[in-house]
């Protein structure tokens, strides 16, 4: 099953208009956003693709990196689902807005190599296009693959675009890197071979061993 915050951010929406207690927990997430939108609006135009990636990265992780703060554990599950639509809500426009224009920026090589836009923006077109859907990520992982060869993308990158499109279709996942919401706890999705994983991990400059990473997600606040 999907989590449910990965369903939010696929398109589900509340039902009815969200209430004070709702706009109270998903406060981090949209102060985030506003934040930053009035960062970058103070700013002068960009002066070039690598700087657009940028500043659109910063939008796409300005919200992400505040979703740790929300607890949903004093929720009614009805509630949670909720609170977690209402973060997809807020996200979906960025997101949707980025790719759009991501794609009108792909150079003909076919990808923002390190070498040429610096790593920050090369990094910002992998969560842009991490974010988008399976016909992105069918698009470009076969572009990226043989990039990660030459250092121009990161392997840990190129291993979570593989393993969410596989688990998007329902496939075992090989490296790792994707957890789902089973009974209200993240939780490892299935392996393709859990005799290999540590290996194909290695080759992809994953540091973590998957233990480890398992364990951290344990700790993770309830996901719905």
């Amino acid at each position: 099953m999907l989590s449910l915050i990965a369903a939010a951010w696929l398109g589900f929406q509340p039902a009815h208009a969200m209430s004070p207690e709702i706009a109270e927990v998903i406060a981090p997430v949209t102060e985030a956003i506003a934040a930053e939108r009035d960062r970058q609006a103070a700013l002068p135009p960009p002066a070039d693709d690598r700087e657009q990636l940028e500043r659109m990265g910063a939008l796409d992780q300005a919200p992400r990196m505040r979703i740790g703060e929300i607890d949903v554990s004093r929720l009614s599950p009805e509630q949670a689902a909720e609170a977690w639509a209402a973060v997809g809500a807020a996200i979906k426009p960025i997101d949707e807005a980025n790719l759009s224009a991501l794609l009108t920026m792909v150079p003909d090589e076919g990808w923002f190599t390190r070498s040429r836009y610096g790593s920050e923006a090369a990094s910002a077109a992998f969560h842009i296009v991490q974010h988008g859907d399976e016909t992105v990520w069918r698009r470009f992982l076969p572009v990226l693959e043989p990039l990660v060869a030459t250092g121009e993308v990161e392997g840990e990158a190129y291993a979570k675009m593989f393993d969410r499109l596989a688990v998007s279709e329902e496939r075992p996942q090989r490296y790792g890197t994707q957890f789902i919401c089973v009974d209200r706890r993240m939780t490892l999705a299935p392996l393709e071979d859990e005799d290999r994983v540590e290996a194909w991990r290695a080759e992809m400059n994953i540091s973590l061993p998957l233990s480890a990473y398992v364990d951290h997600m344990k700790a993770a606040p309830p996901c719905g």
